[in-house]
């Protein structure tokens, strides 16, 4: 679990690779910094989101994309080629920041699901002033983004919050996801605290039940400790309670996993992600 913090070790590396793409790809249109919270007391920074759109496409399918680093770090500004990767293939993405926990204490669960959740309330009212289709919203989200994204698409309340639906969303793809998060291990004692209810409620397994959204649970061979064996049990809950579901075990760590799917489409994980989203 101590390598979580390894994830800061890419800053600027996803964003530096270029994305490679086909030549019949499409161009992309940039639409950056959107406020996605206005209230009086939002974050002028966490409740932005960048949305990257296949330019003179109709009516295509928007991924919601949340970043990782232990619910304490990260930036929707590493990730500007992960957003052109999946935009030239026709996929309209947002990449959204949300608010991170830090020694002062003042950001716990609920509150980056809290962000996350308004981030696809607002993703669902605007998609179609892009001509997305508001009918194909799909969420995906690696290592403490896969915990939030698979949380959101488990326990419906943050989403009736907002107004909205587990059925409002389509599909979620969770890359080196945390589906447990475990009192007893110190990682998550400053997003969480050390209290064993908060973390059972933090825990997207403990709400797994019915009529779910398909899942896309990928995972490296040589990713960080448990996370393996917690996306298999994730993946036999779902599909012991009739979702949707299935794993994918990749030739990736913690950090490859994410950097290789935003520098190529054509990656292995790329195109089980197309292909979940298109079919």
């Amino acid at each position: 679990m101590p390598r979580f913090f390894a994830f800061l070790v890419v800053v600027g590396l996803v964003g530096q690779i270029p994305a490679q793409t086909k030549p019949d790809s499409f161009e992309v249109e940039k639409h950056l910094n959107l406020v996605y919270n206005s209230a009086k007391d939002a974050d002028p920074v966490k409740h932005k989101l960048d949305l990257y759109i296949p330019k003179g496409a109709k009516d295509f399918p928007v991924l919601m994309f949340v970043h990782g680093g232990t619910w304490k770090s990260g930036s929707k500004d590493l990730y500007p080629a992960l957003g052109e990767t999946f935009a030239k293939k026709g996929i309209g993405t947002a990449i959204i920041n949300y608010r991170l926990s830090s020694s002062k204490g003042t950001v716990k669960h609920p509150d980056h699901i809290h962000d996350v959740a308004q981030a696809f309330a607002w993703v669902k009212e605007n998609a179609g002033k892009y001509d997305g289709d508001t009918k194909k919203l799909f969420v995906s989200g690696h290592s403490a983004g896969g915990h939030l994204v698979a949380l959101l698409a488990t326990d419906e309340s943050y989403l009736k919050a907002e107004k909205c639906s587990i059925a409002d969303i389509r599909g979620v793809m969770a890359l080196s996801g945390v589906y447990t998060i475990d009192a007893t291990v110190p990682v998550f004692h400053l997003a969480f605290s050390k209290e064993e209810g908060v973390c059972k409620a933090a825990s997207p397994i403990s709400h797994v039940k019915e009529k779910h959204p398909p899942f896309l649970i990928a995972y490296g061979n040589k990713d960080l400790p448990s996370l393996d064996q917690m996306a298999e049990e994730m993946n036999k809950k779902l599909n012991e309670c009739k979702c949707e579901s299935k794993t994918l075990k990749l030739e990736r760590d913690h950090i490859s996993i994410v950097v290789k799917l935003a520098a190529d489409a054509e990656d292995p994980l790329g195109k089980a992600m197309v292909e979940f989203i298109k079919k």
